[in-house]
């Protein structure tokens, strides 16, 4: 048994105040008392949050930090790029950026991360022989200490009708019966290992990255109770397209199939007509918003809070990783909401908590995250005597707090995170992020028309 006592708790908007919980040998909590003292042998916090959930990343994105915004362009052209950077990596390359990758959202307060995966096989599409890719994923997670939804992802063409491009070639199983072959294969493989910090999900790319017949297949073959995620209407050519493919928005082509359910979280989400709104709200899905990608790539600022009103679960990730800050997503989700709207307070403080919360882990299969008896301890550790936090209410600190005030995290109850003395970041098992980034760039992930890593300053800024 291990214990937390924090002087402060917020959940739900609530502030609680002498909070010790208790947890078993897997770090689920058993015991959950308010208003008592610390006992001997407790680790002890100030203010804590539940932990966040990232419920949708590209880990190799990371790659292209800072490397794009030098030549214009929008998300297609910014896509050829991130082609260049995935016929890159190898396993053993994969491994060791999952590694820095999963590592910096953790310190950065991410309990819990959702990884989008398509590069399964060789560059060539030869496949690797156990599941190298896949296990690589698993092993970072591992090493870490970050729980790890693994969205293996079904990825079989280039467009709706369209083959896919030589680039495409190492994300395809060929057939829908090849990926849940492989899925199924891979389920078994994690099964032996038994790592109970990994989960292993699904994920269809998109209508236009997998034919109709396709997705029928794949939401058939799985079982009832896996998390689905699929990107949905990130652009407006994926919706025209669909449209005259199909006559239906890809919305409705996904609810034509059966497939809107309470387990399906759609990425996004951004172009969406009042129908589709409804549509997705009467499923009661997670909408998986990426606010600092979707700036990032000039993508558009989608319905956040119609989707909320009519249903829909609003859950955040990090996406492309150019910015892994669990606090930023949710105020980068009020401040779109504000811009598009010309109102403040679209999204209540404690709905943007719950939404990076609580939210995420649903969307992941993760159960909830209130710590509430029977959940998993995991905590953020949150200083709010910063220069950006002093003064500010606790209950909405959210909207001050950047992941360089996150001071502790625990999953399953063990603290895996320490701020210390400088401004230092100490995390179990891994040393310094920025001499780890330092030889992960230097490996083998540098896009091919620049040659100077450039290794972000991790201790200072985590």
């Amino acid at each position: 048994m291990t214990a937390v006592w924090a002087e402060r708790v917020l959940v739900d908007g609530v502030v609680e105040t002498g909070v010790r919980l208790e947890t078993d040998a897997t770090g689920r909590i058993t015991r959950r008392e308010s208003g008592v003292a610390a006992l001997p042998g407790d680790d002890l916090a100030d203010f804590v949050v539940p932990g966040f959930a990232n419920a949708h990343s590209h880990l190799f994105h990371r790659v292209l930090r800072g490397r794009t915004h030098d030549s214009g362009g929008d998300f297609w052209a910014w896509r050829e790029q991130m082609y260049a950077v995935a016929a890159e990596l190898d396993p053993d390359a994969y491994r060791e950026l999952a590694t820095a990758v999963f590592a910096e959202m953790l310190a950065a307060g991410y309990t819990a991360v959702g990884e989008f995966h398509y590069l399964h096989h060789r560059p060539s599409g030869a496949a690797y022989g156990d599941h190298d890719m896949e296990l690589a994923i698993a092993d970072a997670a591992a090493t870490v200490g970050i729980r790890l939804t693994l969205l293996d992802t079904c990825y079989l063409a280039g467009g709706i009708g369209q083959p896919l491009s030589p680039e495409q070639a190492r994300f395809s199983d060929g057939d829908a019966a090849g990926w849940l072959a492989r899925w199924h294969a891979l389920l078994a493989r994690l099964d032996e290992r038994d790592n109970p910090l990994v989960t292993l999900g699904a994920a269809i790319h998109s209508v236009r990255a997998v034919p109709v017949e396709a997705i029928a297949e794949i939401v058939a073959g799985l079982p009832a109770d896996v998390p689905l995620h699929l990107h949905l209407s990130e652009q407006p050519r994926e919706n025209d397209d669909s449209v005259t493919a199909f006559g239906l928005t890809p919305a409705g082509l996904v609810a034509s199939l059966g497939v809107l359910a309470e387990r399906l979280s759609v990425v996004h989400a951004t172009h969406l007509t009042d129908h589709d709104i409804r549509l997705l709200g009467d499923a009661g899905v997670s909408v998986v918003m990426c606010p600092t990608t979707e700036a990032d790539l000039g993508d558009g600022i989608g319905p956040a809070r119609q989707l909320a009103d009519a249903g829909a679960s609003i859950a955040l990730g990090s996406d492309q990783n150019a910015v892994i800050d669990p606090l930023l997503e949710l105020r980068g989700l009020e401040a779109g909401e504000r811009l598009a709207s010309g109102v403040r307070g679209r999204f209540a403080p404690a709905e943007l908590m719950t939404a990076a919360t609580n939210n995420g882990y649903r969307s992941l299969g993760l159960g909830s995250a209130t710590l509430a008896v029977g959940e998993p301890l995991d905590l953020v550790e949150i200083d709010v005597h910063s220069t950006r936090t002093i003064g500010a209410r606790l209950g909405q600190i959210a909207l001050v707090a950047t992941a360089s005030d996150v001071t502790g995290v625990w999953v399953a109850g063990t603290r895996r995170v320490r701020r210390e003395s400088g401004g230092i970041v100490a995390i179990s098992g891994i040393g310094s992020l920025s001499r780890l980034y330092q030889r992960v760039l230097k490996h083998k992930a540098e896009t091919p028309e620049r040659a100077e890593p450039a290794a972000p300053d991790q201790e200072s800024s985590a």
